[in-house]
């Protein structure tokens, strides 16, 4: 009778456990969130990382999502048409600098600023600001081991602090790899014009650039198209983007947006608003910012010998052996 008892006791224990655990699965937030982005989705990169970042939040939270496209104009009113209908408001890009003065208008929201940074510190907005600085010294690193004129490139999207921050560090780390490396550069003065970004590149190859990385968004499409045609390598910006020409884009600098805006409000929807009134620099040391190289069933240009010492370097940076230079 005693065993009898004793399994049964176990077996009403791990009845618990398990209808425990299904139910923490199973926990839904009512928060409301709305999704701003300075231009429009379809770049497969930036503002994709983070419209798939609050997809993940919808299906695994429940959390109710809406999506704004700006098209690069009304940012402050966007901002305000957002804030209006959700709980969280998430802004991507550093055209929604107004942030400082629409947020504390709704002081009952939550904001986030992607990519940017308020002068001062708003109890109601979290800035998440990125080191891409230290991912892009591990580009450039790339860059010039794979180069084989001695010449490499970058187009960026706009000449701004931002997208600079990208270049000091693709400098830096060509420079590591080869100190008599040339590097060029320019600027779409586009996020969303494929032929602007073309044009760039194919300028910069005709200064002899072998490897060109792409900073300009969905811009950055017309660099594959251009490396595709020169028969010369490109590198990724801000998602993997290896997939859309694995044999012309060799690797990509992520910046994980989608994951970092995940995190925030995972953590908001559990009650920790202790981030908020700061900004929160993601960077290598917490896996935010690294190299993609694809799957391994895709084609890899860059030989292992190269990776390990990429991997080298990141071990360096996270230390503060070496020191990325930055605009910020």
């Amino acid at each position: 009778m005693k065993k009898i008892i004793s399994l049964l006791l176990v077996l009403v224990l791990m009845l618990a456990l398990f209808v425990g655990c299904k139910s923490n699965e199973g926990e839904k937030s009512d928060l409301k969130l709305a999704l701003v982005v300075a231009g429009q989705f379809g770049d497969r990169s930036f503002y994709d990382s983070s419209k798939e970042g609050v997809d993940r939040l919808a299906k695994d939270l429940g959390i109710q999502v809406t999506t704004i496209e700006c098209n690069n104009e009304n940012h402050s009113n966007q901002m305000k048409n957002a804030a209006d209908k959700a709980d969280v408001v998430v802004c991507v890009g550093w055209e929604f600098f107004d942030i400082a003065t629409v947020a504390p208008q709704y002081p009952d929201v939550k904001w986030i600023w992607i990519d940017n940074a308020t002068e001062e510190p708003v109890p109601n907005v979290l800035n998440i600001t990125y080191a891409q600085n230290e991912g892009s010294y591990l580009a450039g690193y790339i860059a010039a081991a794979m180069s084989k004129t001695g010449v490499v490139g970058a187009v960026g999207g706009e000449d701004q602090p931002v997208i600079n921050d990208f270049i000091v560090g693709y400098k830096q780390g060509a420079a590591a790899y080869n100190a008599d490396i040339k590097v060029v550069t320019n600027y779409a003065n586009s996020y969303d014009d494929p032929a602007k970004g073309k044009e760039c590149a194919l300028a910069l190859a005709d200064q002899k650039a072998d490897v060109i990385f792409q900073i300009a968004s969905a811009a950055g499409d017309g660099v594959f198209e251009a490396a595709k045609e020169r028969g010369i390598y490109a590198i990724g910006v801000d998602s993997d983007q290896k997939y859309i020409n694995p044999d012309v884009i060799i690797c990509s600098m992520k910046k994980e947006v989608g994951n970092s805006i995940y995190e925030a409000v995972k953590s908001l929807a559990g009650g920790d608003a202790s981030r908020w009134g700061t900004t929160w620099v993601a960077d290598m040391s917490n896996g935010y910012v690294g190299i993609g190289y694809g799957s391994d069933s895709m084609t890899q240009q860059v030989p292992a010998e190269v990776k390990t010492a990429v991997e080298e370097l990141a071990q360096k940076i996270v230390s503060g052996e070496i020191k990325v230079d930055t605009t910020r």
